[in-house]
């Protein structure tokens, strides 16, 4: 299982757990790279994800979060492909760093694409994808039934 996980979804361990859908979420990312750690899933990482995780202005959660980040074992590049991709998901409304994340995602074919981005996941059901793209949460859940 090839997972990749956007900035937000990486960040979500270190958010104000203070709200149920926050814990929830949080306890999920958490999860989901502890069974990426022990080998079961694979967690991967790309360029885009080091770029937008450089943005943040607190150091003390960007080493917490490159820290959890460090399980990733496989590297996405960017490539001609993936870029007219991006470019085309932002003509339907997506954000810059959304558009490469899914557009990466796609182009290499993983198994899921995660993030907490409502509105990024909203518009996901807009546009045809060849991947799934979830809430952490709710695909957690979902994978664990399958197991079973």
């Amino acid at each position: 299982m090839r997972i990749y996980m956007d900035a937000c979804c990486l960040n979500r361990p270190f958010d104000d757990a203070s709200q149920d859908r926050i814990f929830f979420e949080a306890e999920a990312v958490l999860a989901i790279l502890s069974r990426c750690k022990n080998g079961e899933w694979q967690l991967v990482s790309s360029g885009v994800i080091d770029s937008e995780l450089s943005k943040s202005s607190d150091e003390d959660k960007l080493e917490k979060v490159l820290e959890l980040y460090s399980t990733a074992n496989e590297r996405l590049l960017l490539d001609t492909k993936t870029e007219q991709r991006a470019k085309f998901f932002q003509k339907c409304g997506m954000q810059p760093f959304d558009s490469l994340h899914l557009a990466l995602a796609e182009t290499y074919a993983v198994d899921v694409f995660l993030t907490t981005d409502d509105k990024l996941l909203r518009m996901t059901t807009t546009v045809e994808l060849n991947i799934r793209a979830a809430n952490p949460a709710i695909w957690l859940v979902e994978a664990l039934q399958n197991e079973y």
